[in-house]
């Protein structure tokens, strides 16, 4: 598959994940099948488009990525408690 048949089978499976729900890099490589997690952050970085809810992916165990594109992880989990998260810090309590 070419990185943009990737990329955008990434940015499709990242818009099925609910409000209030979070998967990991490597939960959505894995479901598609990619080898290395660091290519769904490739796919996702510097999205601008709104119907992808790219902060709905973190590293595992629940950690915010420093290098969220958007304004890094503060952004991030901004719009995580936006949709109903609770944190300590850059990890996800619930």
């Amino acid at each position: 598959m070419k990185n943009k048949g990737v990329f955008d089978a990434v940015r499709s499976m990242v818009k099925k994940i609910p409000q209030g729900k979070v998967s990991t890099y490597g939960n959505v490589a894995q479901a598609l099948g990619i080898v290395n997690p660091r290519v769904i952050g490739w796919a996702l970085k510097g999205n601008q488009d709104k119907s992808i809810p790219c902060h709905r992916v973190v590293q595992k165990g629940g950690t915010l990525s420093p290098g969220f594109s958007l304004d890094g992880w503060e952004e991030q989990r901004r719009r995580l408690e936006q949709d109903g998260l609770l944190f300590d810090g850059r990890q996800i309590r619930n």
